[in-house]
């Protein structure tokens, strides 16, 4: 689905793609929800109702089964509206758009990205961003040079230009870079090891609307990408566990998933605490009190707390504290000092920093 053309204003986004001969036929519908995952079926139906999607030299409005052809140009139009509102128990929340600045300079930018911020404009997320709250301070292009998953908070890196962005993206390209995440996990028959790694091969279990559903598969299995992650336990109480993952590799989900398999679920996690269909109930805002009483929290618990790059002749760390939301749920369902578990993170996580020395 080749984009030939888009523009960002403030306020409105503008998509052109070219339909390819390997769609042909297909419904207006399927095509844009092949593409558009994080839109929901009943979202796409709407846009395509309400005119913010038109095929050029076929004037007037088009149905959901309007059949597109080879070398169709489609225009897709967002506005910004209530498209990227988060409810929760049926109420709006108010989410953070601002991100906490953790280092810059003249040419980086590291930020404490808020939950709900996507990295970069993708699919029905395109105002919400950290590249568009900064290309709007600064009037220019902001590289992402890495990504967080939209639910995601935590550290992330972006370039002010393109030289500062193809350096740091040879510093990940070449493992040079380590990353550590803070999580609040469930303990579902969770084996009691405080120190542990998962090395289970990862990738999409289905094509289509499933893909966002990562599979594990056996170890002897040549199936998926591989994928490593090592994991500390910093605080077990009740039915909960807080710990540190230090991934090697960065799969999709690779964190979550490999924490489900071990048997510590994230708390909020919609997919690997959850399910596919629990997920989709979610994004389709008919998540019932069941759902939402497994879940806990309106997203997944996980936060990048620090990494550690190469940067101008130096090994740089950068690090956060534990967000607010996160802070909340510790303090209604544990009894843990909240200034001595940053403290025990903080003292792990320098640990960990300083074994692997490059």
């Amino acid at each position: 689905m080749p984009i030939i053309d888009k523009t960002f204003e403030s306020n409105k986004y503008t998509a052109v793609y070219l339909v390819e001969e390997e769609h042909d036929g297909m419904r207006l519908d399927q095509y844009l929800q092949t593409y558009l995952a994080s839109w929901s079926r009943e979202q796409v139906k709407k846009k395509i109702s309400q005119g913010d999607i038109t095929i050029k030299d076929r004037p007037g409005k088009h149905r959901a089964s309007t059949k597109i052809y080879t070398r169709d140009i489609i225009t897709l139009i967002t506005h910004k509206t209530e498209h990227e509102d988060e409810y929760w128990n049926g109420e709006l929340l108010e989410l953070q758009t601002e991100p906490e600045i953790l280092f810059e300079d003249e040419d980086l930018i590291i930020i404490s990205k808020p939950p709900y911020m996507s990295t970069h404009p993708t699919g029905k997320h395109l105002f919400n961003c950290a590249t568009v709250f900064f290309e709007s301070m600064y009037k220019k292009t902001c590289h992402s040079i890495h990504r967080l998953d939209r639910e995601t908070s935590g550290a992330l890196m972006l370039a002010k230009n393109p030289k500062c962005a193809q350096i740091m993206t040879e510093g990940f390209e070449k493992d040079l870079v380590r990353k550590c995440y803070f999580f609040i996990a469930y303990n579902r028959d969770w084996n009691n090891e405080y120190s542990f790694e998962d090395n289970h091969r990862l990738g999409a279990s289905e094509e289509g609307l499933k893909r966002v559903y990562i599979n594990h598969f056996p170890k002897d299995s040549t199936d998926g990408k591989s994928a490593r992650t090592l994991f500390e336990v910093v605080h077990v109480e009740g039915d909960y566990v807080l710990g540190l993952a230090f991934p090697i590799t960065g799969r999709q989900h690779q964190i979550r998933v490999h924490a489900m398999i071990n048997g510590l679920p994230l708390v909020g996690d919609k997919l690997y605490l959850g399910n596919f269909k629990m997920f989709q109930r979610f994004k389709d805002n008919i998540a019932t009190k069941e759902d939402h009483d497994l879940m806990e929290i309106s997203r997944h618990a996980l936060h990048a707390i620090a990494l550690r790059a190469p940067y101008k002749g130096e090994e740089k760390i950068f690090s956060s504290t534990i967000p607010n939301d996160l802070q909340k749920w510790i303090k209604s369902k544990m009894t843990i000092d909240l200034g001595d578990l940053q403290e025990k993170l903080e003292s792990k996580i320098q640990d960990y920093f300083n074994k692997d020395k490059r």
